[in-house]
């Protein structure tokens, strides 16, 4: 089983990878904690590369989250068993991650890298409000869609995700 989630800023993909992949018993690779180094600090792009090939090379079932256009995409897609778009509304989004910042405030996540501390400021919320939905990104989605009919859910709220997990996943 291989499992791509994409989405949002917001929109809970690490949470969900984190719930698919303590279901199914399989590995995740959390592409924010590819891209960053302790302290917000970003690898280089290759080593970021050569992390996400050899996770894809090592891995016969895998979940991958996060976008990272630039990180093995095409293979990620093409090679997928499902591809999860989580399109929640920016509102909802925002929501999640005030939630999320007041929740690991001062704190590591668990798909970010060990000391890579949650933060909130306006360039953030303004990426999850306005730069991380450009056309081009809605573009990118609806590509996605079409390409890849057979393969993709859409979930735009909490109410459909919870529905996947309960009900959709089990027959996966």
């Amino acid at each position: 089983m291989k499992i791509v989630i994409m989405g949002y800023s917001g929109s809970g993909k690490s949470t969900l990878a984190r719930k698919l992949g303590n279901y199914y018993h399989v590995d995740v690779l959390h592409l924010d904690r590819v891209h960053h180094l302790p302290y917000w600090k970003e690898r280089s792009l290759e080593d970021e590369k050569k992390i996400v090939e050899q996770f894809l090379d090592n891995h016969t079932s895998w979940i991958i989250d996060g976008n990272y256009f630039k990180l093995s995409y095409d293979r990620r897609l093409a090679e997928a068993d499902l591809i999860i778009l989580l399109l929640f509304n920016r509102i909802y989004s925002l929501y999640r991650v005030f939630k999320r910042y007041h929740i690991y405030k001062g704190k590591s996540r668990p798909d970010m890298t060990e000391n890579c501390y949650e933060k909130m400021d306006m360039e953030f919320v303004k990426w999850v409000l306005l730069d991380g939905r450009t056309y081009d990104k809605r573009l990118c989605y609806q590509q996605i869609k079409t390409q890849y009919l057979n393969k993709v859910i859409v979930l735009k709220n909490q109410k459909q995700v919870k529905n996947f997990e309960t009900k959709k996943c089990k027959m996966l």
